[in-house]
C-alpha cells in the first residue's frame, strides 16, 4: 500500500507558524564593531630552537675536542 501525502491544515498551520517567527526575529540580531581594537596576543615558545642549537654546538664541541672526553 502506498500512502499519498495530503496538504492539510497541519501543514499550512506549521509554515505561517515558520513564517511569522523568522519575520518576529528578523529584527532582533544586532551585529555592532566593538569599541576597543581587538588584541591579539602570540605568545612564541622558542625554548625548542635554543635547545637544539645548544646541543649542536654541544656535538660539535665534543667532536673538535675528542681527547678530552
Amino acid at each position: 500500500m502506498q500512502y499519498k501525502r495530503r496538504a492539510g491544515a497541519g501543514g499550512r498551520i506549521g509554515a505561517a507558524i515558520l513564517l511569522a517567527g523568522s519575520t518576529l526575529l528578523g529584527g532582533c540580531i544586532n551585529v555592532n564593531a566593538p569599541s576597543e581594537p581587538i588584541v591579539i596576543e602570540l605568545n612564541i615558545n622558542i625554548r625548542q630552537e635554543v635547545i637544539y642549537r645548544l646541543a649542536e654546538d654541544a656535538s660539535n664541541t665534543i667532536e673538535e675536542n675528542a681527547d678530552i672526553f
